[in-house]
């Protein structure tokens, strides 16, 4: 197999952004953003990816969390869409279950009270459906100024952090909050759910050998 990584240099006027990635990798992150929660949550999605992960980010945290989590979510999208190339032999489709492991159930990661889902095409076409944590997400906004910074990043910024991905990876991504009410444990599950989708997602298909996974025979690009 080829190897599948990525490096992505990103500087701004609001961040400077160092990140690799090895998509086929076991797990081990570095992860520096300056976000102790937005850190926890990226290496939660190495972990659960089974990618190699290593960012660095500078931003202008005394202005806000906002450019540092969308900014790491663009460079993020960028390193997926550099390390799958024409994506030949992928499955594509990452609905979050996995056959090794089918004790997970599709598309679902449950949390003590929470349950998420994630599903993911990397199809070459950027959409990103957001549901079930409006209200949540409103309620946050009215107290933010009450709350400390994690649960800020929690409602008002997992957003922005999805849509960037979504946007530079060109990806359809759906995630959605079926239940749940604990704000950690809400992202949490956001963050799981789509670790497996993308791990699902990136595998790849013995069956298909070297071929695109679409009728059209590219995704994108």
């Amino acid at each position: 197999m080829s190897s599948r990584t990525a490096q992505i240099d990103r500087a701004t006027g609001e961040t400077q952004i160092s990140l690799k990635l090895e998509i086929d990798g076991k797990g081990e992150s570095s992860i520096e953003t300056g976000i102790p929660f937005f850190n926890h949550m990226l290496s939660l999605f190495a972990k659960h990816s089974v990618c190699d992960l290593h960012i660095k980010c500078n931003g202008d945290l005394d202005v806000d969390f906002h450019h540092s989590v969308e900014d790491v979510g663009i460079a993020l999208g960028q390193a997926y869409w550099q390390a799958l190339g024409e994506k030949r032999g992928i499955k594509r489709y990452g609905t979050g279950f996995d056959p090794r492991n089918p004790l997970w159930g599709e598309a679902h990661l449950p949390m003590d009270e929470t349950l998420t889902r994630a599903v993911v095409d990397f199809s070459g076409r950027p959409f990103l459906i957001w549901k079930g944590m409006d209200e949540l997400a409103f309620k946050v906004l009215k107290r933010e100024i009450d709350q400390d910074d994690a649960c800020r990043f929690r409602f008002g910024l997992a957003r922005e952090f999805f849509q960037g991905f979504c946007n530079e990876a060109r990806c359809n991504l759906h995630v959605e909050l079926l239940y749940g009410q604990e704000p950690h444990h809400v992202v949490e599950g956001l963050f799981k759910a789509f670790a497996k989708a993308v791990d699902i997602a990136c595998q790849k298909d013995p069956r298909i050998g070297q071929s695109v996974p679409s009728t059209k025979g590219r995704l994108g690009g």
